[in-house]
């Protein structure tokens, strides 16, 4: 009758990342958009304690420029 919604767990606690660096860029990459934009938690499936750290990393490397703040494609 009802579809259970399946409990999504987290991908940082499974691989057993306790804190997210902002200097692994290959991490980050993966949770942004093509637009650059970070993906929300629902869709990534972290916890709220990880996306914030998420989200913190990201623009700290944002700000030290080894991630880029938008694409780089033009209209």
């Amino acid at each position: 009758m009802y579809k259970q919604k399946r409990r999504r767990n987290c991908p940082f606690a499974q691989a057993g990342i306790v804190y997210i660096d902002f200097k692994d860029e290959k991490l980050l990459k993966k949770y942004l958009t093509e637009q650059g934009k970070i993906i929300p938690r629902h869709t990534s499936g972290a916890s709220a304690k990880m996306q914030r750290q998420l989200a913190r990393a990201v623009k700290r490397a944002r700000h030290l420029a080894l991630l880029p703040y938008s694409a780089d494609f033009t209209r």
